[in-house]
């Protein structure tokens, strides 16, 4: 039985240690620009990650990499610039608002007012009945009882 607890003991410190931040910060100020640095980037491997969020063997390189430049006094511009340079825009959640990146940054807005568009000609086309007034429903209906054999 004693047996077990230690075994129970040594496992849980074990799984203890796994939590523990193994980037040494100076301050929460700092710990805060790695998690907003980490969570602004993306994995290379996983794509669809962020780098705070991916388990690959690379993000871990490249959170050792930002924590070593954050280290040695480089700005979120320069660490950004520097990952950049390397992987390519790819590795940005949010790539820059400039010319070759414009249709990337207004396409879902034109995708939202051609769909509203498109269902308000929609909505318009299939009620035509309910814009008529009274005396109009009155004589179209006359119409349509005339028509009848």
């Amino acid at each position: 039985m004693r047996a077990g607890w230690l075994l129970l003991l040594l496992l849980w410190s074990i799984l203890s240690q796994a939590a523990i931040d193994p980037y040494g910060f100076r301050d929460d100020a700092e710990r805060a620009r790695f998690q907003a640095l980490t969570r602004e980037l993306r994995c290379p491997k996983c794509q669809n990650q962020d780098l705070a969020d991916s388990n690959a063997p690379i993000a871990g390189d490249l959170r050792r990499e930002i924590q070593r430049l954050m280290a040695a006094g480089q700005s979120d511009a320069e660490i950004i610039a520097h990952l950049e340079q390397r992987y390519g825009e790819f590795i940005r959640y949010r790539p820059p608002f400039e010319g070759r990146t414009l249709l990337l940054w207004l396409l879902p807005g034109l995708g939202l007012l051609g769909g509203a568009g498109l269902l308000l000609v929609l909505t318009r086309r299939r009620r035509p009945e309910q814009a008529l007034s009274e005396a109009e429903r009155q004589r179209l209906a006359a119409l349509q009882a005339e028509e009848e054999p």
